[in-house]
């Protein structure tokens, strides 16, 4: 085991009961940071609750010899969200670390799919990011203006699915992209209250992606949800530098992201006419980018 670089930090995940979310509350558990697994404990598409995975996993950080809590607060009520900052204020004292990890599925084509279904996916990806961040930006703007330092970190989940898109996904590929505008502007906006924000875009084998299959003992497990927690440790760093980055990890790659890079830049003397659009992009546009460009034996 390396150095415990997160000792005395605090911090919430939400999603942390299966997946990506266990694996993150357990890495930063192991690196010292006391942690709130928040967990609302519903079926792949939002259904019901049930807190015992969270609690596995608090029990398992706790038999470790850490420090752990459980919470079943709804993280896309505002409401709710305000409370589970406040869980962990009250319960160790303050919060440096909030990883966003919370999210459902409900898959169809966009031509067939409901008003339900487009909002509730909407709601637990993007809303369900920004209540905690929002309430947990105004703990850390009102120590900053106690004259308390602030070492915080944010760390988003959005997906490869915001970028390039993904067939009968659009509410989920709408609401990823999204997350990475409100990384991008919690970056600008913490940088006087001493925030960091990040997107990191996983790839791993979870309720929600589950044609990544597990290779036979032995070989490297590509798509291990624990190949993507040191990312998300070094993120919770107190000393970490990075923030309004996006990252792609799997395996052993870490790629870095620039979604805003621009690709052409044409100009021509004066307003541009049709003609002249015509003859300069009709052949010039770059092909549309597929997951398999990011992620190599990604299945499509």
């Amino acid at each position: 085991m390396t150095k415990r670089r997160l000792e005395g930090r605090i911090a919430v995940v939400t999603g942390g009961g299966r997946g990506l979310g266990r694996s993150y509350a357990l890495a930063l558990a192991r690196h010292g940071a006391a942690v709130i697994v928040n967990d609302l404990g519903a079926d792949l598409h939002g259904q019901g609750r049930d807190v015992s995975p969270a609690n596995a996993v608090v029990a398992e950080i706790i038999a470790d010899g850490g420090k752990a809590m459980v919470s079943g607060h709804d993280v896309a009520d505002w409401s709710e969200a305000q409370a589970l900052i406040g869980m962990a204020v009250e319960i160790f004292g303050g919060l440096d670390i909030l990883v966003n990890n919370a999210g459902i599925l409900r898959d169809r084509l966009f031509a067939n799919m409901s008003e339900d279904e487009w909002d509730a996916v909407i709601r637990v990806h993007l809303k369900g990011h920004a209540a905690p961040a929002r309430h947990a930006m105004e703990y850390w703007r009102n120590e900053t203006k106690a004259g308390r330092q602030v070492a915080a970190s944010i760390v988003h989940t959005t997906s490869l699915a915001g970028l390039v898109g993904s067939f009968g996904q659009a509410n989920y590929a709408s609401a990823k992209l999204a997350v990475i505008g409100l990384s991008r502007t919690l970056a600008l906006e913490g940088i006087k209250y001493g925030v960091r924000s990040n997107a990191v875009s996983p790839s791993a084998r979870t309720r929600i992606e589950t044609s990544l299959q597990a290779p036979p003992d032995g070989v490297f497990d590509v798509f291990s949800p624990d190949n993507v927690s040191p990312l998300i440790c070094w993120l919770a760093l107190e000393d970490c530098p990075a923030t309004g980055q996006v990252f792609q990890a799997y395996g052993n790659r870490i790629e870095v992201i620039a979604p805003s890079a621009i690709e052409i830049d044409l100009r021509t003397d004066g307003r541009w006419q049709i003609e002249d659009v015509e003859k300069a992009l009709n052949h010039r546009l770059p092909k549309l980018p597929q997951l398999g460009d990011f992620v190599e034996g990604l299945p499509l």
